[in-house]
């Protein structure tokens, strides 16, 4: 049980964390975005919680978007390359204090 707990919070209520590693590589739009993190993460997140997180993530300035015919195309924007990296250094931390 506690082990589950650990990986849900480290995934599914952390997805900021890979949608921006997703972004940093190559612009996409949501739904392909999902698939990616499912792909390349092996877990699954609801299509409403990728738009939720890609919502909040645009409104606080760590990820932009731009509309490319029907599709809204998000990229990450410098501050958000900045938070994971920052991310990234406390997860380094966090395990050397394991």
């Amino acid at each position: 049980m506690p082990l589950k707990r650990l990986v849900r919070l480290n995934t599914k209520e952390s997805l900021w964390l890979y949608v921006i590693h997703v972004l940093k590589d190559h612009p996409i739009h949501a739904y392909a975005l999902k698939r990616e993190i499912e792909g390349k993460f092996g877990f699954s997140t609801g299509n409403m919680t990728v738009y939720k997180v890609l919502y909040l993530l645009t409104r606080g300035g760590y990820v932009s978007k731009q509309k490319q015919g029907r599709r809204v195309i998000y990229s990450v924007t410098e501050k958000g390359a900045n938070a994971l990296d920052e991310a990234k250094e406390f997860y380094k931390n966090q395990i050397k204090r394991l």
